[in-house]
C-alpha cells in the first residue's frame, strides 16, 4: 500500500482540512430545535443539528453539552454556522467560542426577534443562504493521508467482525497513523476483558493508568446502578452472530485499532494532540460514542457491523463496513464496503485494506456514503446527570 496516496479535501484557517463543506444550521437549546430544523430543511447546502436540552445543566453535564456542540460547529468539515438559540447569552458564547477560530459565525435568539419563532426561521435561512453562498465559493485542494482524523467504531458485530472486518479496520488505521495522521476509538466498556492488551500498548505509564482506570470507572458505574457489565455483554444479537465471551468480544472491538501504541484517552469530545491512535472515554451505545469522536475532529468515521447498523454521523461521512456475506446482500444500499470474501477465500485481507483505503479517499474526495445519499446521519450529545 503506497504512501504516497492523496485526496481532495477544504483546508480551513486553523489548518485542518475538511472533507465536507456544509453549512451548520445549530440549536443548542430545546426551545429553538424546531426552528433550526425548519432552517435546515429549507437551505440546500446545510445540516442542522439541535439538543433537546441546553438550559438547567449544570457543572460536567454543562461543560460536555457545549464543548460537544462547539466542537461540531468547529469541525473541519464545516464552512460556517448559524446558531439559533433561546437567549442571547447562549448564542453569543457559542459565536464568540466559533469565530475566535476563523470560523464565519451567525447568531440570531429568540429575544432577538421578540420571541417570534417564524422570524427566527426567516432570519436563519436569509443567514444560512448567505453563507452557503460564500462556502460554495472554496475549492477542494490536494491532501495527504496526514491530514486525516479516523474515528473507528463497531456495532451489531458478529464472528465475521472480529474475524475479519475490524482487524482489516486496524490495518487502515495503521496506515493513516504511519502516514502522519489520527485515529481514535472509543466504547470504554467495549474493551473490558481485554483492557490490560490495551495498557500493554500505552506509550506511557500514565495512559496506561488511565486506561485502565476508565474501565473500572465504567463497570463501577453499572455494578452501583444494580447491572453486570459482564453478565449483559455479550449482547443477544452478538451471541446470535458466534460472539460467546466478553472476553472474546473485547478482543475483536479492540483490533479495530491495529497494533500501533496508545497515545493518550481522550475525554469525550476532546481534540487530541499530535499524529497517532488515541483512545476516547464514552458510553458504548454508538450514536454517542461517534458523535463525541466527531465533535472531536474525526472527519469520516469507518464503521464496521456484522448483523448491520444504519446509524451514521451528520457531519461525518460514515463508511459503513462489513464481512457478513448475507448482510453484504441484504444491505447492498447501505454497506459502503463489502469485505466478505476475505471469509470465502475470495479475496486477501491485503487486498481488501489497499481497495478499502481507496475508498475510504474517494469518500474524502468527494463520493457519497450511503447514510448520506439517504440521509441517515444525527448526532447525540451525551448526559452526565438531571438538569435543574
Amino acid at each position: 500500500m503506497s504512501g504516497a496516496r492523496t485526496f481532495h479535501g477544504y483546508r480551513r484557517v486553523d489548518g485542518r482540512v475538511g472533507v465536507r463543506n456544509n453549512v451548520l444550521i445549530l440549536s443548542p437549546t430545546g426551545l429553538t430545535s424546531a426552528a433550526a430544523s425548519r432552517v435546515a430543511g429549507l437551505v440546500r447546502g446545510t445540516i442542522g443539528v439541535t439538543s433537546g436540552f441546553g438550559r438547567g445543566q449544570v457543572t460536567a453535564d454543562a461543560r460536555l453539552h457545549f464543548d460537544t456542540l462547539l466542537g461540531l460547529a468547529c469541525h473541519p468539515n464545516i464552512a460556517a454556522t448559524v446558531v439559533l438559540s433561546a437567549g442571547d447569552d447562549i448564542t453569543g458564547a457559542f459565536v464568540n467560542a466559533i469565530t475566535a477560530t476563523g470560523k464565519p459565525a451567525v447568531g440570531l435568539s429568540l429575544p432577538g426577534v421578540h420571541e417570534d419563532a417564524l422570524a427566527l426561521v426567516d432570519a436563519g435561512v436569509r443567514a444560512a443562504t448567505r453563507l452557503v453562498r460564500d462556502a460554495s465559493a472554496l475549492r477542494r485542494e490536494p491532501c495527504s493521508l496526514e491530514d486525516l482524523c479516523i474515528a473507528v467504531e463497531c456495532g451489531h458485530s458478529d464472528a465475521t467482525s472480529g474475524l475479519v472486518c475490524n482487524p482489516l479496520a486496524g490495518r487502515m488505521t495503521e496506515l493513516i497513523v504511519d502516514a502522519g495522521g489520527q485515529a481514535m476509538f472509543s466504547e470504554t466498556v467495549e474493551w473490558t476483558g481485554a483492557e490490560h492488551l490495551l495498557a500493554n500498548r500505552a506509550a506511557s505509564s500514565e495512559v496506561a493508568q488511565r486506561i485502565m482506570r476508565a474501565v473500572m470507572d465504567r463497570e463501577r458505574m453499572v455494578r452501583d446502578s444494580g447491572g453486570d457489565i459482564r453478565a449483559q455483554n455479550p449482547g443477544p444479537q452478538n451471541r446470535a452472530g458466534g460472539l460467546t465471551t466478553i472476553e472474546e468480544k473485547a478482543l475483536g472491538a479492540i483490533s479495530k485499532g491495529g497494533i500501533q501504541p496508545i497515545w493518550g484517552i481522550l475525554r469525550a469530545a476532546e481534540r487530541p494532540q499530535g499524529a497517532g491512535l488515541f483512545l476516547m472515554d464514552t458510553p458504548y451505545f454508538s450514536p454517542e460514542s461517534m458523535t463525541a469522536m466527531v465533535a472531536a475532529g474525526a472527519q469520516i468515521v469507518m464503521f464496521t457491523t456484522g448483523a448491520g447498523n444504519s446509524y451514521c454521523s451528520l457531519v461525518a461521512p460514515t463508511m459503513k463496513m462489513s464481512a457478513n456475506s448475507q448482510t453484504c446482500v441484504r444491505l447492498r444500499e447501505q454497506i459502503d464496503f463489502a469485505a466478505a470474501g476475505a471469509v470465502d477465500g475470495t479475496a486477501a485481507v491485503d487486498d481488501l485494506a489497499s481497495a478499502a483505503i481507496d475508498k475510504l479517499l474517494d469518500i474524502a474526495s468527494g463520493t457519497l456514503t450511503f447514510g448520506e445519499i439517504v440521509g441517515e446521519g444525527s448526532e447525540v450529545v451525551s448526559r452526565l446527570g438531571p438538569s435543574m
